[in-house]
């Protein structure tokens, strides 16, 4: 039998889940609209105007929201080559810095950086030029991919998922 879950874990996963939902739907979007646009281009003679436009923004938000997805789950290509040589206490700090960098970069560049960004292209109130949306909607994904990448690199240090084998089974008490 395993342990219970506490309530904020099972909302911790109920929100990871709804973040995953939502990078799905985007991509399903982004793929109909870019079917559309290559459909409306060589059957009906004339691409639909806002397809391309669509298109590039819904690659920001999926891109974006996808890295901070793949990062949790340590999908992101690494060289570890050079730790992999490491004794396992040098590679469990080394993966520890390497959190605590990404937390930094995450919370700071994406998350306030992207704040910022965001802010200031709703304050301008540019619009697209085929939807007519504010570009502060673009924006938006930064800032929220960067949160999340930070509370993901929280969640490894808590949680122990360290990125080099010799690390993750330090932490659980076993040998490598």
């Amino acid at each position: 039998m395993s342990a219970p879950v506490s309530p904020i874990a099972r909302a911790w996963q109920g929100l990871v889940r709804l973040l995953e939902f939502f990078a799905i739907l985007l991509f399903a979007v982004l793929t109909f609209t870019v079917l559309w646009g290559v459909f409306s281009r060589y059957a009906l003679g004339a691409q639909a105007t806002w397809t391309d436009e669509l298109a590039r923004y819904l690659l920001v938000w999926v891109s974006l929201i996808g890295g901070a997805l793949m990062y949790r789950e340590h999908g992101h290509l690494g060289v570890d080559y050079f730790v992999g040589k490491f004794d396992p206490s040098a590679q469990r700090a080394t993966a520890i810095v390497v959190e605590l960098i990404v937390f930094g970069f995450a919370l700071f560049v994406l998350g306030y950086g992207g704040w910022k960004l965001m802010s200031e292209a709703f304050r301008a109130g540019e619009t697209t030029t085929s939807l007519g949306f504010q570009v502060g909607w673009l924006h938006v994904a930064t800032p929220v991919s960067g949160l999340f990448m930070a509370a993901f690199a929280i969640e490894h240090l808590i949680c122990g998922r360290l990125t080099y084998p010799a690390a993750q089974t330090q932490q659980e008490g076993t040998k490598p």
